[in-house]
């Protein structure tokens, strides 16, 4: 007996798959199923389905699939403008675009500025500004495959602090200190020489260039080897099952100790002029604390209807830009006035706009960053250890932020094949990084899903043109120059409030855990002491650790001086290995939320939402077509019988062949209990 499908003939059909169960009775328990295209699971369509069933009396015949609504049906938590697969109109499009890139912008560029004096590039402003139109190219780069075919949330890709707190402490080893003879052309001629032998390297020189490239090209290969590892997690779906073992006590030590590592950074910038740095600080808080619901009226046009006035949330949507502009030419006055001294050892110099101008003269206005720009990548064991404890960290991060987008955007929780994909892009895109040499990852940029949530409009659409706008300006190396002169104290106010915030969203996290019980408060006091402790006893005593091997030993001070890695590590195994109650270790509140999502995967409305947001575009069919398909984690027909509760997915069985064979709710098939 032959069948024909979509032009292709399925020969001598196997009776065995359509047997219906022992009973009529147990017949009866099973509801239809069917797929949203009218083809079965097992590749039949329904008519065809409805006429073996005539032929077979022990098939049940095939009813229409049920249509669930009313209170069981899916419904948005937030209400948006414009959902993601939609797309506002020209004008605001690129308007909402070019304030994620702003957004952006700010919290990536201080990524370059604390790690340039670690790779002894401190006085290479030329260098500096490369560095950061490369790191701008690759984040707009990566950001347009992560919206296109990695998770498809209205979701932007930048560097990582997770990846740079390691590298800091990568370079503190003795044997990456940097030359004391580096120096300034202008200095140079005002030094006074103590010894005829005695040299200086100028800064910008060859020489000075390949002392820091060397340094980088470090940091790129190992980047590069430790993004294999987040590949890996992504493409093989493990992430979904490593989640299970991560809760909230061993996420509260990893980033809130990664806001915690940068507090030197922050107040060294900022004891530079205090002045400033506080008023920076005040002007920030006005603008996001206090003036935040006062609107603006502003003047908007559109092709329908042309100029309208309408009021704006300017101090609520740019509390960070408008601050530190206002701040900027407040120094640029005081600058040009003499209010700053000129010497560069009286207190307030740091503060002045004209230190580093040579970085807008001598950069090219066009620049392609290319992989391997810097030299041949090297790779270094313990920085790839210290590098990967940062992976894991993001990726972790990457996770809840898809979580918390989707929910700012309108749209159901990522089902397992979107985040599996989701962290796969995220693995590629920090090899790309590493290959092109930006001394640094990508993860989600948390900010950017704040802004989500305060414009309502998760369109994706406007993160694509916000990526745009980061390889044209990233090209464009004279307006990544124009950032490199921005005075110290401004940028350590900034630290202050960029920062506090990792170390706020790293104890929110504890919102679900219960705080009355001694096993948690033992958990978090413990982990997050030693995680402030041991990295400081270690990076005060390099040396201490002597195994014998000097790689080994690298490693350990690397790893233990890496509060974010200790303070984690710690949290994890305690939190795995000490008894307590789901809801006692805060895990609860996520096991609901799943089994909701779960329940609710009747609705057809979900389901059209799940596919419209999170399918990927154009190869639906394709994927259809085979069942190989169906095994692989990122796709979007793939199901886990292991991971059920979180992807949506459950081991049912379906009517049409009775198999038993799991089957992606995702893909509306209307599916039953397996019995």
């Amino acid at each position: 007996m032959n069948h024909h499908l979509n032009g292709a003939m399925v020969n001598d059909l196997d009776k065995t798959e359509l047997r219906a169960p022992q009973t009529i009775e147990d017949v009866k328990s099973l509801e239809v199923i069917s797929h949203k295209d009218g083809f079965t699971p097992c590749g039949i369509h329904l008519d065809e389905l409805k006429q073996l069933s005539d032929d077979l009396p022990e098939v049940v015949r095939i009813e229409e699939p049920p249509v669930i609504s009313g209170d069981d049906d899916w419904k948005e938590e937030v209400e948006v403008a414009y959902r993601v697969d939609e797309t506002p109109p020209f004008g605001l499009c690129l308007l909402l675009a070019f304030q994620h890139y702003i957004s952006m912008f700010i919290s990536s560029l201080t990524i370059p500025i604390l790690l340039a004096p670690v790779i002894c590039m401190d006085t290479d402003n030329v260098g500096k500004s490369e560095i950061t139109g490369t790191l701008y190219v690759a984040s707009g780069i990566i950001t347009l495959l992560q919206t296109s075919v990695g998770v498809r949330l209205p979701i932007v890709q930048g560097g990582t602090f997770a990846l740079l707190v390691p590298t800091l402490s990568y370079f503190n080893l003795p044997e990456w200190k940097c030359p004391s003879n580096i120096v300034t052309l202008s200095s140079l001629g005002n030094r006074t020489f103590s010894s005829t032998n005695e040299t200086y390297i100028a800064a910008g020189s060859i020489e000075h260039k390949e002392i820091w490239m060397s340094r980088l090209r470090v940091i790129q290969g190992s980047i590069m080897c430790a993004a294999v590892f987040e590949v890996f997690l992504g493409a093989t779906g493990i992430v979904g099952k490593m989640l299970k073992f991560i809760g909230p006590l061993s996420i509260f030590p990893t980033v809130t100790l990664l806001g915690l590592s940068l507090f030197r950074s922050a107040a060294g910038m900022a004891a530079k002029h205090w002045w400033i740095c506080g008023a920076t600080i005040l002007l920030m808080m006005l603008f996001s604390q206090y003036l935040d619901r006062i609107n603006i009226p502003c003047v908007f046009y559109s092709r329908l209807g042309g100029c309208s006035k309408q009021a704006f949330p300017v101090f609520k949507m740019f509390p960070i830009i408008l601050a530190i502009l206002i701040m900027w030419v407040v120094c640029v006055v005081l600058t040009e006035t003499g209010v700053f001294p000129e010497d560069s050892n009286q207190w307030g110099y740091a503060a002045r706009t004209d230190l580093r101008t040579d970085a807008i003269y001598s950069s090219p206005w066009f620049r392609i960053p290319y992989p391997g720009q810097w030299g041949m990548p090297t790779v270094s064991l313990s920085a790839i250890c210290a590098i990967l404890s940062g992976i894991l960290a993001t990726t972790v991060e990457s996770v809840g932020d898809y979580h918390a987008c989707a929910k700012l955007a309108g749209s159901p929780p990522p089902p397992l094949h979107a985040v599996n994909r989701g962290i796969l892009i995220e693995g590629l895109g920090t090899f790309f990084d590493g290959l092109m040499g930006t001394g640094n990852g990508t993860t989600s940029v948390s900010i950017n899903v704040g802004v989500v949530g305060i414009t309502k409009v998760g369109s994706r659409r406007v993160i694509q043109f916000s990526a745009l706008f980061m390889i044209v300006f990233g090209v464009f190396t004279k307006f990544g120059a124009l950032f490199i002169t921005l005075p110290d104290p401004i940028i350590g106010g900034a630290f202050f409030i960029l920062f506090g915030m990792i170390v706020a969203v790293g104890i929110s996290s504890l919102q679900y855990v219960n705080m009355n019980s001694g096993r948690n408060l033992f958990i978090i006091g413990f982990s997050l002491f030693t995680g402030l402790a041991i990295p400081q006893w270690i990076q005060a005593n390099t040396s201490v650790i002597r195994t014998g091997n000097q790689t080994v030993d690298s490693v350990c001070t690397v790893l233990l001086s890496t509060g974010m890695f200790v303070g984690g590590f710690i949290g994890f195994v305690l939190d795995n290995t000490i008894k307590g109650t789901t809801e006692e270790r805060g895990l609860l509140y996520w096991k609901n939320m799943r089994a909701s999502v779960e329940k609710s995967q009747s609705s057809k409305y979900l389901l059209e939402r799940i596919s419209a947001t999170y399918d990927l575009p154009h190869v639906g069919d394709i994927l259809r077509s085979s069942r190989v398909f169906r095994h692989l984690p990122f796709c979007q027909t793939y199901s886990d019988r292991g991971n059920a509760e979180f992807s949506g997915c459950a081991n049912k069985t379906c009517i049409c062949c009775l198999s038993g064979q799991s089957v992606d709710l995702k893909q509306n098939h209307y599916i039953t209990d397996n019995h």
